[in-house]
């Protein structure tokens, strides 16, 4: 599987770019954090806690702000990715402290986002946020799933952009998003009158809850 961009590295390891190699922190906590976005995705709970837990330790060492933020909203983009809401709770303690980046970020997944403030977001995430046409540009499994719900959770995200999450979703495997991306568009073809299509996509459901059988 391609490895999966975290906001973490795209901060940090730019700040190390001129001074290899990176530090063990950095390296423990961005191995971590891409793993429990793996895991949690794929419906893998307690598999995915341990890796969460690995990522804070490792970013605790540093005792900043930012860092440890980075851990949180990478988290908290990873549910968003499973259309789990924007909101980050764990994010908060750390806000006060944290920079202007990241406190952004979090009115990013928060659905919240003031148009001036796009120029702190990462810049394919900043792209789409700007333009939803260009979600279709982004190469990055979970850089998309986090766009196009970060666009959905404002109310700006076209219709036909779910089934580009739905295929990125299903192109990784990554079944809770999966479903959770396949339900909302049962949901919309519902409402849209359209049940040939929404009876399509109930089908497909029910095809990945039943696993292997």
């Amino acid at each position: 599987m391609k490895r999966a961009a975290s906001f973490l590295a795209v901060l940090l390891l730019a700040a190390c770019a001129n001074n290899p190699p990176p530090p063990d922190w950095l390296l423990t906590a961005d191995t971590a954090i891409n793993s429990h976005a793996r895991l949690w995705l794929e419906g893998r709970d307690k598999l995915a806690t341990v890796q969460l837990a690995v990522a804070r330790e490792a970013v605790s060492r540093t005792g900043d702000a930012s860092q440890q933020a980075r851990v949180e909203l990478h988290a908290c983009a990873v549910r968003l990715a499973g259309l789990q809401g924007g909101q980050c709770p764990a994010f908060l303690p750390l806000a006060r402290d944290a920079g202007q980046a990241e406190n952004v970020y979090a009115a990013y997944l928060a659905g919240q986002l003031v148009a001036v403030d796009s120029q702190f977001l990462p810049e394919m995430q900043r792209q789409a946020w700007q333009n939803p046409q260009n979600l279709k540009s982004i190469k990055d499994p979970l850089t998309l799933l986090v766009a196009a719900a970060a666009l959905l959770e404002a109310g700006r995200l076209p219709p036909e952009n779910i089934a580009l999450a739905i295929e990125t979703a299903a192109g990784q495997g990554w079944r809770r998003a999966l479903l959770a991306w396949l339900s909302l568009e049962k949901e919309r073809l519902q409402k849209a009158g359209d049940q040939s299509g929404s009876e399509a996509i109930g089908r497909r459901i029910e095809r990945v809850l039943g696993g292997g059988r």
